[in-house]
């Protein structure tokens, strides 16, 4: 109880709080995490299929699992923590005090609750970009399109659909081949984004690293690079990750329990 406290005390000095996100806080509000010995849609990988070459193949494919997971994420709600984070930006905001929201998740569920201005460094599963004019846009219709109506069971004996190409989401500017507006593997962060993102690293008096294992990059090395100016870094996860050693903080447990009481008034 007295590190908490010793933290909230942090928190109530601070002009300028960064809070990171990663999985962890969304798989509480049932968001697959696809990490682990369970990270599997059907009989594939998730790695396998949010990648450029996935998508360029078997597009079908990769658009079925995307389908499912713009479902799962408009039927999933925000947990306590969202709504904890939410609110506590709501509430600096008031005093002229920023609060940076900058996650790895693509499920939108921190603008669900009510935050804003949330740097969402993977891209998000709301929006498409169109593979001819790169046009992104907002897209939060389930299914995306007719084809796709009731596909993308995650049920490892489920057939591929084999969707033709021409009925899968097409562009409203051009009617090229939409794709998820993700940032798949081997593929670069968007540079605006990552700036952002650096800027609130580089700015920051206090950070919070919420649900995050710590071993992607880049983001894996903002919450190092503020503890190493001295910042006060709190980790809240249900166990140590690679990076806990470097932070002042580390708190156990659901994200729903810890983060609401340490951003409470």
């Amino acid at each position: 109880m007295n590190v908490m406290k010793s933290f909230r005390e942090t928190l109530l000095n601070s002009k300028h709080v960064l809070i990171l996100s990663g999985s962890g806080i969304s798989a509480e509000s049932g968001i697959p995490t696809f990490r682990g010995a369970g990270g599997f849609w059907r009989k594939y990988k998730a790695e396998n299929l949010a990648t450029p070459e996935a998508f360029a193949s078997n597009p079908s494919l990769v658009w079925e699992f995307y389908e499912y997971r713009r479902t799962v994420a408009a039927q999933a709600q925000p947990n306590k923590a969202h709504e904890a984070i939410a609110e506590f930006q709501k509430r600096l905001k008031k005093d002229n005090r920023i609060v940076s929201i900058v996650t790895q998740n693509i499920d939108g569920l921190h603008q669900k609750a009510g935050a804003e201005n949330v740097v969402e460094l993977h891209g998000s599963l709301l929006k498409t970009q169109c593979t001819k004019c790169k046009t992104v846009e907002k897209n939060e219709c389930i299914p995306i399109c007719p084809a796709l109506e009731g596909k993308g069971s995650p049920d490892p004996k489920a057939q591929s659909s084999d969707i033709p190409v021409k009925d899968l989401p097409r562009c409203n500017n051009c009617g090229g081949l939409l794709r998820p507006h993700i940032i798949w593997f081997g593929e670069n962060l968007d540079q605006q984004v990552l700036s952002k993102a650096y800027d609130a690293v580089e700015s920051c008096d206090a950070c919070l690293v919420i649900g995050t294992s710590s071993v992607v990059y880049p983001a894996a090395m903002f919450a190092p690079q503020v503890a190493q100016r001295g910042v006060s870094v709190a980790e809240f996860n249900i166990e140590t990750t690679p990076a806990t050693r470097d932070f002042q903080y580390h708190f156990d447990g659901p994200c729903s329990v810890t983060i609401p009481e340490a951003l409470s008034p």
